[in-house]
C-alpha cells in the first residue's frame, strides 16, 4: 500500500520585496517621465510665447519701416536731387524689409537700421524745411518784383498815354480855326442871289482866328462845297487833297500868309457844273485838319 506523505512548503518571502521594488522603480519612472514631460510642456509653452513676443516686436519693427516709406513719399519736392536721395532711402527700407533671418536677428537689425533711417530722415526735413522756406521767400520776392514791374509798366502806360495827350492838347493848340463865316452866292454881276439857276461863283468869307502857339507862314486853306447830295463841287483841274489819309476833291483853294493873327479871307468858287436846289455846306481844311463850316440855301 502506497503510502501518499502530504508536504507542506512555506511561501516564499522574497516575492513581496521584489514586487516592491518593481512598483517603485515604476513609480520612480512615471514620477521622472511625468517631469520630463511637464518640463519639456513649460519649455515648449515658453517658447511659443517667445516666438510670439518675437513676432509681434518684428511685426511692429516692420510696420514702422513700411510707415517710413510712405512717409518719405510725403516728402518728395521739385527738387530732383533731393527725391533721388529720398527714393535711395527708400530702397534701402525695402531692402531691410526682404531681409532672411531668424526672428531675433531681424528684429536686431530693424532696430539698429531705424533708429539711423529716422536721424536721415530728420536731417531730410530739415534740408526740405529749408528749401521750402527759401522757396517761399524766393516766391515772394518774385511776386513783389513782378508786382513793382507791373506798377512801373502800368506807370509807363499812364505817362505815355500823358505824354500822348500833352502831345495832341499841344498839336491840337497849334491848330488854326475860323470864325464869322459868311458864304454869298453871287450872279454875274456880282450880287448876291439865292436862286440856283442864276448863280455865278460863291464867296466864303471867314477870319482866320489868332494863335499865339501856331507856326507862322504860308498856309494852303480848301474849301469844299457840297451840294445836297453830299457830292463836292469840282475846281477846274478836278486837284485832290489830304484829310485823314484820304484824298478828297476841293472847290477852291487859297494861300494865305499867317503871321499868329487874325486874318480876313475870301476864297471863291466859280461855277464849274449846274447847281441845283437846296442845302449846300461849305467846309475848310487846312493842314490836315477841319478849321470851320457852314450851311446856306439856294432856291
Amino acid at each position: 500500500m502506497e503510502t501518499t506523505s502530504n508536504t507542506y512548503q512555506k511561501p516564499d518571502k522574497k516575492t513581496p520585496v521584489v514586487l516592491i521594488l518593481l512598483v517603485i522603480i515604476l513609480a520612480l519612472a512615471v514620477a521622472v517621465l511625468g517631469y520630463k514631460y511637464y518640463t519639456e510642456s513649460q519649455r515648449l509653452e515658453d517658447t511659443t510665447a517667445e516666438k510670439e513676443i518675437l513676432e509681434d516686436v518684428k511685426s511692429d519693427l516692420e510696420k514702422q519701416l513700411r510707415d517710413m516709406v510712405v512717409e518719405y513719399d510725403s516728402l518728395k519736392t521739385e527738387n530732383d536731387s533731393i527725391n533721388t536721395l529720398l527714393t535711395n532711402e527708400q530702397d534701402k527700407i525695402r531692402k531691410l524689409l526682404r531681409y532672411r533671418a531668424t526672428d531675433a536677428e531681424k528684429i536686431k537689425r530693424y532696430r539698429d537700421e531705424l533708429e539711423t533711417l529716422r536721424k536721415v530722415m530728420r536731417s531730410y526735413i530739415v534740408q526740405i524745411d529749408s528749401l521750402n522756406t527759401r522757396n517761399r521767400l524766393l516766391t515772394e520776392e518774385n511776386i513783389m518784383v513782378r508786382q513793382q514791374l507791373s506798377e512801373a509798366e502800368t506807370q509807363n502806360i499812364e505817362l505815355s498815354k500823358e505824354k500822348e495827350l500833352l502831345g495832341t492838347q499841344v498839336q491840337l493848340a497849334k491848330v488854326l480855326s475860323a470864325k464869322n463865316l459868311v458864304i454869298k452866292p453871287l450872279n454875274q454881276r456880282d450880287r448876291e442871289n439865292s436862286k440856283a439857276k442864276k448863280i455865278a461863283k460863291i464867296a466864303v468869307e471867314f477870319t482866320v482866328r489868332e494863335n499865339t502857339v501856331a507856326e507862322p507862314g504860308s498856309k494852303a486853306i480848301y474849301l469844299r462845297l457840297l451840294n445836297p447830295d453830299n457830292v463836292a463841287l469840282s475846281n477846274p483841274t478836278g486837284d485832290m487833297f489830304t484829310y485823314n489819309g484820304e484824298n478828297l476833291v476841293y472847290s477852291a483853294k487859297r494861300d494865305i500868309e499867317y503871321e499868329n493873327n487874325d486874318i480876313d479871307v475870301v476864297i471863291f468858287w466859280v461855277k464849274t457844273e449846274e447847281l441845283i436846289e437846296g442845302n449846300y455846306t461849305a467846309i475848310l481844311y487846312t493842314e490836315g485838319y477841319e478849321i470851320g463850316s457852314a450851311s446856306f440855301e439856294l432856291k
